[in-house]
């Protein structure tokens, strides 16, 4: 099995160093995340670029706004701006009415309540919430890349298992056990692992004879080893 550092000196010395290109703040996240449907980098950042210049993207600002004019702002994101319009006006009523409009103030304590304060809001699961403790610097959680947990599993093991969590368990035990409990590590873990699963290890049809990792992978030396696993 190709261990974790291995894998990340070779894709950082294939992709360079990586860069969130997201805002690390919990609130000004949960903002980002809603600004593009099907969320992506792109189509999240074409949102939050067209609203922070047509509207802005602090508390009052988006209760201030009319549902319409936040619809039409966020369309550039994609799809049902006008669903996200109301996500968004309904984080924002949360955070002034139950955070005094200061959502990062909150999140401090046991992690498992800062968890489950994150996980109230809209379209926010464990992975988005391990994200979110990550790089705001909260928690030095083994976050996974939300939409592409099988790309260290690949990797190390073969084939990814049909179950969705289970995979995400899989990466993030990994992570977990090879790389230092610290921010600056995890957090270039996941940057890198997110960009490979961008580029080259995608879900479906992955550009194998292109990866710099094919010579030493599970999943490219054909490990499939079967795809159902408990939950």
């Amino acid at each position: 099995m190709v261990p974790l550092k291995v894998i990340l000196k070779q894709l950082e010395s294939h992709y360079g160093k990586q860069e969130p290109c997201w805002p690390t703040d919990p609130y000004l996240f949960l903002v980002w995340w809603h600004c593009g449907y099907p969320a992506s980098d792109i189509a999240c950042n074409k949102g939050w670029e067209s609203l922070s210049k047509t509207i802005g993207v602090e508390v009052q600002q988006l209760l201030s706004a009319s549902p319409a004019k936040l619809a039409t702002a966020l369309k550039p994101g994609g799809m049902v701006p006008e669903l996200r319009a109301m996500r968004l006006k309904e984080i924002a009523a949360r955070v002034k009415d139950e955070f005094a409009g200061d959502l990062r103030s909150a999140l401090v304590g046991p992690i498992a309540q800062v968890r489950k304060i994150l996980k109230k809001f809209p379209n926010i699961a464990d992975p988005g919430a391990d994200r979110i403790l990550l790089f705001a610097g909260i928690a030095p959680i083994a976050a996974v890349p939300s939409n592409c947990p099988h790309v260290l599993v690949r990797i190390q093991h073969g084939q990814e298992r049909e179950n969705y969590g289970v995979t995400y368990r899989e990466a993030q035990e990994a992570i977990e056990a090879e790389s230092p409990e610290k921010f600056d590590a995890r957090i270039r873990a996941y940057l890198l692992l997110k960009r490979h699963g961008q580029e080259l290890c995608k879900r479906t049809n992955p550009k194998c004879p292109e990866c710099p990792l094919n010579s030493a992978c599970a999943y490219a030396k054909g490990r499939h080893r079967g795809r159902s696993a408990p939950a």
